[in-house]
């Protein structure tokens, strides 16, 4: 696999070739926000001086936006590995892509490995994969940290193409990428910068499927979230959280201002069993543009 350059994605789209459109993430995610995307966004303003997230996951909102500043945080390290070889280091991890071919056989052979074992490349190559194909777009490990989520069949589609992986590099070029809490992420934001939040749910204790981590996003957490959307207020950074809706959202939303939107959520991961379900849009700074249409 090649690095599609500018000018030969031109070149491609005049002869009339498929080439990836720009704005879309290379992963899967659980959880991915990828039906609020025009809520979201319509909170962006391109006045803002730096978007900030910390809580990266497969960054759909970021890949929307395509900022001109921006740091992306996230404590899976398996993610911010893949996000910086894809950034810095592209052509190997095309090349090792190239070699893979959809199998289960090759799935289970690739979640089996030691990551730790392998060249950063490699390693980022391996989780692209395992994030392609595996059931639901999950992320998750035991207690080990070792990745256990079983192959998700014919139905995950294909890797993600060259063109795409380009052009994701690309917009990476313009974040800091560092694997971090999400405090220290947004240890510096300040006036003028804007803060998406997409933690992973905890509700009423209970560990979420969709959390990728053996450490649960638990009520300690909640608090600590609660008390620094208090510090970016007192910062004068814009801030925007999704969040189930819950006791712990309208806890996260008191005092600010809040939306709820209607989703439609895989029920056990099982994509022919689909539940609406209700999700809060949490902000302290009113969004300039109309407001967007309810998913």
């Amino acid at each position: 696999m090649k690095v599609i350059s500018p000018s030969d994605r031109k070149a491609a789209a005049s002869a009339g070739l498929a080439v990836s459109p720009p704005g879309r993430s290379f992963l899967r995610w659980a959880g991915s926000k990828r039906q609020l995307l025009p809520a979201l966004r319509a909170h962006w303003q391109p006045s803002y001086g730096r978007y900030i997230e910390p809580f990266a996951g497969s960054a759909a909102l970021f890949f929307e936006l395509r900022p001109s500043r921006a740091v992306l945080g996230d404590t899976n390290h398996e993610l911010i590995l893949t996000y910086i070889q894809v950034k810095e280091n592209l052509q190997p991890v095309l090349d090792a892509l190239s070699r893979m071919r959809k199998s289960k056989a090759l799935y289970l052979t690739l979640r089996s490995q030691d990551p730790s074992r392998l060249p950063p490349a490699k390693r980022a190559a391996r989780f692209i994969y395992l994030n392609r194909f595996s059931f639901n777009g999950l992320y998750r490990t035991n207690r080990s940290g070792a990745f256990n989520v079983p192959y998700g069949g014919e139905r995950c589609g294909d890797l993600p193409s060259t063109g795409l992986l380009t052009q994701c590099s690309l917009h990476l070029q313009r974040a800091r990428v560092l694997c971090a809490d999400f405090e220290t992420t947004l240890k510096g934001a300040h006036e003028g910068d804007f803060v998406y939040i997409d933690p992973p749910f905890s509700i009423a204790g209970r560990r979420v499927f969709k959390e990728y981590s053996a450490a649960t996003f638990g009520d300690d957490q909640v608090d600590r979230l609660r008390h620094l959307l208090l510090r970016l207020e007192s910062r004068g950074a814009a801030f925007l959280l999704s969040y189930a809706d819950s006791s712990e959202g309208e806890l996260l939303a008191r005092g600010f201002h809040a939306e709820a939107h209607s989703v439609r959520r895989n029920i056990a991961g099982f994509a022919g069993q689909r539940a609406p379900s209700t999700e809060l849009l949490i902000f302290n700074r009113k969004p300039l543009l109309p407001e967007a249409s309810h998913a």
